[in-house]
């Protein structure tokens, strides 16, 4: 029999307990900004000076932030179980508790990448100012998938998510799509655990099992439901 494939979908909620501020904070904001403001292509044509300053901050803050239990404890998982994790956060939390195959849907922000070309991208640490070109000529922007272009690595993702003999869902609200979507592509019978401080809704997905708890005191109880669930499979 083949060995159980546990795929993982981290959202913000995980990173929130590290102290980074999430796009959908009760205000409508990320760190006082609308997303129309720095978060699309639009917002880059309109205002690029000011999109790449929002993100040289992103990138100092997350700088400064440390991976939470969570982190570490889906990096343990890893060593335990054949586990991927697919994360809708830009941030490296996941790699420096020790993660690996961890596939980033919306971007890196310690990568950067030219205008005219979304895939050749470039480690970056510091800032991105205006007037910084790639190799090709063009200017440098944050490797970010922005709102209303698309997300390159959904294929993958989702062939992931069909492959995988548990699905765990960990701290997102199930509202950013294509991400969210992806619990559509879980294959029937494929058991389903949700940990969330508010549980979204889903309907029509049958198998969920929901943890109504922040990620860090969520997990606590993932070691003996993975051991029923694995051995059920069986």
């Amino acid at each position: 029999m083949a060995e159980p494939t546990i795929v993982i979908l981290t959202g913000a909620g995980i990173s929130a307990e590290s102290g980074l501020k999430t796009f959908r904070d009760t205000d409508g904001l990320w760190n006082g900004y609308n997303i129309e403001e720095v978060a699309t292509p639009d917002a880059f044509t309109r205002n690029p000076a000011l999109v790449l300053d929002f993100y040289n901050q992103r990138r100092k803050e997350i700088a400064a932030a440390s991976p939470n239990a969570a982190h570490y404890f889906l990096a343990e998982l890893q060593k335990q179980y054949h586990t991927k994790i697919i994360t809708q956060n830009i941030d490296d939390l996941h790699e420096r508790a020790g993660s690996n195959e961890v596939l980033h849907l919306h971007g890196e922000i310690f990568k950067m990448r030219s205008v005219a070309n979304p895939f050749e991208t470039y480690p970056i640490n510091e800032n991105i100012e205006l007037g910084d070109l790639a190799p090709d000529g063009s200017q440098l922007r944050p490797f970010i998938v922005w709102f209303n272009e698309e997300v390159p690595m959904l294929p993958k993702a989702i062939k992931w998510v069909t492959e995988a003999s548990i699905f765990i869902i960990i701290g997102t609200s199930l509202q950013v799509y294509p991400a969210a979507g992806l619990v559509n592509f879980v294959t029937p019978n494929t058991p389903i655990i949700i940990i969330d401080k508010q549980i979204p809704s889903i309907a029509n997905i049958k198998n969920i099992i929901t943890i109504e708890q922040s990620a860090t005191k969520g997990i606590m109880q993932m070691p003996t439901l993975l051991k029923t669930l694995l051995g059920t499979q069986n």
